[in-house]
């Protein structure tokens, strides 16, 4: 997947399969920027307080005992001094929570009402306006369900007594907002007065039962006599649910299905409640049952989650390493939990790097997570937990166990159950590694390995940085511009044609590169900030990614004197460029005649800007 700009229009756009797809119009992006308050965004998941025109808090991005976090209210952006972690709210959502961009952006987008343009922004404003207004039913229906099976297991007694069964407190219970849908084929009809609403059946809640001919439907609730784990997305809004017999019956779990709003590839039920407790331990515990992470919580363990019914994805991947730098998968030691094991490693490989960590434990075959914890207590689970098996060593593991490695036969079919692993990950120190045990486990030396595993991009060859833009570094007057640019967009507007052209006075590349950066900040309008332009330049090059870090470093400037110092330094601009038209038009050895009337017209554009300048100074 690459994120690359659109002709025309800017937009940001997806290539996946080979197929280019225009997602999100730039100028949606900058209105959305405009619209959300980034203090609200990053205060969800981080403790703020105000210091100065700033808020603080401890970087979520890196361990520190000391706030070198800040948030900016008016530049709309995000800065750590410990890190160097900075960015917009999209940029933080994407950071923090693990979700893509496009994702990030409809999330954003939900919280004010907007509805993302897609299909080349095609799709009419009602229609938005209805998308928009479905998408907050769905979300308002399983908010209404979770408030009723919540009040229902209040007076469910069997539910309350299965629950202290298993060692559950009422805190927990209310900490992972636990509820009970008790007997009876239409519970829900109480609380929905419209029990035929098509949202209903949308959002899973409900199941419409017709006969093969298709007629005579019968609906009824989806959940009848099951303890209910509502699933929870980053904002905490509950998405779906999961239900728990509390007999023998079957299914033994009962899960929502796929949804406009739920996607079981893509969440993991308790990541919502786990974040802090993550941060806090330098981990998370990856377990297979929504039991076994409200059990852990209550056994002194919060920093748990789980995949919800289905195999670990390249998706939760990439959420769990977003919150933390170790990730510890819990299995069964039985045959199921190796295969799930295995599927977890496979989903890994593409996002192993040398700066994360990830393990695998593997439970004696009688016990889970819970049941081990309540065996042998939770000392001995941290244990456990410590001593978990490596991803490296589970790999060889797995390639090289059930095979003679005292055999060609043998070692060469380790090689080859090795190979689509190995090719799947990146060219990282640890795939080095990697390579060297196998290399000496099957009596054949690295190079050997990655020649015939044709590795790409082979680890011993180093990594070239991508060269930046040709265009000259911006020195002196024109770095003063373009940062000023850069944190003020809507300066842009004040920048005429007459300006843009003695902006040749800095050279026919840094001329081309101002008046860009003009055209871009003028398309953003006058209520263009410096998030939305920060995202935009981000998006097109790395040719302005340190000045944007410099000036979110600075503290916020006096928009007017910026105004000011802008004009005058345009004005600098001009004046440099009259003085050198004057001195090539006495050096081009013309007669008075000749130079007169040209001399007369800079003179008095001279003569103007002076006048300007005085005038401001005067009105100071």
């Amino acid at each position: 997947m690459i994120w690359l700009k659109a002709s025309g229009v800017r937009r940001y756009s997806l290539i996946y399969n080979n197929i280019v797809k225009p997602v999100i119009p730039q100028s949606f992006i900058s209105d959305l920027l405009n619209r959300v308050d980034i203090v609200d965004v990053v205060g969800r998941y981080v403790q703020l307080k105000k210091g100065g025109a700033n808020f603080m808090g401890l970087c979520p991005f890196h361990s520190e005992k000391s706030p070198s976090f800040t948030v900016s209210p008016t530049k709309q952006f995000y800065h750590c001094f410990g890190c160097g972690a900075h960015g917009t709210s999209i940029g933080f959502l994407i950071e923090y929570s693990g979700m893509g961009f496009v994702d990030a952006v409809k999330d954003l987008a939900q919280n004010v009402g907007m509805v993302v343009p897609e299909q080349d922004d095609k799709i009419p404003p009602a229609q938005r306006a209805q998308m928009a207004a479905h998408s907050l039913a769905l979300t308002d229906a399983m908010t209404q369900a979770s408030d009723f099976y919540r009040a229902q297991l209040r007076g469910a007694t069997d539910a309350i007594a299965y629950l202290k069964n298993r060692g559950l407190t009422g805190e927990i219970a209310a900490r992972f907002g636990l509820g009970y849908a008790p007997a009876g084929w239409d519970n829900l009809r109480s609380i929905f007065p419209d029990y035929e609403a098509v949202v209903l059946a949308e959002s899973g809640l409900v199941i419409d039962k017709v006969d093969e001919d298709g007629g005579n439907r019968k609906r009824y609730d989806r959940f009848r006599e099951r303890v209910m784990f509502p699933i929870k997305n980053t904002k905490g809004q509950v998405i779906a649910f999961g239900g728990r017999v509390l007999d023998h019956g079957e299914p033994k779990y009962l899960n929502s299905p796929e949804t406009p709003l739920f996607s079981k590839g893509y969440e993991l039920y308790g990541l919502f409640e786990a974040r802090q407790a993550i941060r806090d331990a330098g981990y998370v515990l990856v377990t297979e049952g929504y039991m076994d992470v409200v059990a852990l919580a209550q056994m002194g363990f919060p920093q748990a989650v789980a995949t919800l019914g289905t195999a670990c994805t390249t998706h939760h991947v990439q959420k769990l390493l977003r919150q933390t730098d170790n990730v510890i998968f819990s299995f069964d030691g039985d045959k199921a939990g190796r295969r799930a094991a295995r599927r977890a490693l496979e989903a890994c490989l593409p996002h192993v790097s040398d700066n994360k960590t990830i393990r695998f434990l593997f439970l004696p075959t009688e016990h889970d997570p819970d049941s081990y914890v309540r065996a042998h207590g939770a000392e001995a689970f941290e244990q456990e937990i410590h001593e978990a098996m490596p991803l490296s060593q589970f790999l060889i593991k797995e390639v090289c166990n059930e095979h003679d490695l005292n055999s060609p036969e043998g070692r060469a079919r380790a090689q080859f159950d090795a190979k689509p692993l190995l090719q799947a990950m990146t060219p990282t120190s640890l795939r080095l590694q990697i390579v060297r045990m196998l290399a000496q486990l099957t009596q054949s030396t690295p190079s050997e390995i990655e020649g015939l595993f044709e590795l790409a991009k082979p680890v011993a060859v180093a990594r070239v940085a991508p060269p930046k833009s040709g265009r000259p570094v911006p020195v002196g007057l024109e770095l003063q511009i373009v940062r000023l640019l850069v944190a003020h967009p809507p300066l842009a507007l004040e920048i005429d044609e007459s300006a843009q052209a003695a902006f040749s006075f800095f050279g026919e590349e840094p001329a081309e590169r101002l008046r860009q950066l003009v055209a871009m900040a003028q398309s953003l309008g006058p209520q263009g900030g410096f998030a939305a332009f920060a995202q935009h330049l981000k998006s097109q090059s790395e040719e302005y990614d340190a000045i944007i870090g410099e000036i979110v470093k600075e503290p916020e400037s006096d928009y007017d004197a910026v105004r000011l110092f802008l004009k005058g330094a345009i004005r600098q601009i001009k004046m440099d460029a009259l003085k050198l038209e004057l001195n090539n038009l006495f050096a081009a050895g013309l007669s008075s005649d000749e130079i007169g009337p040209r001399y007369r017209e800079l003179t008095s554009q001279q003569d103007q800007l002076l006048r300007e300048a005085a005038a401001e100074l005067a009105n100071r």
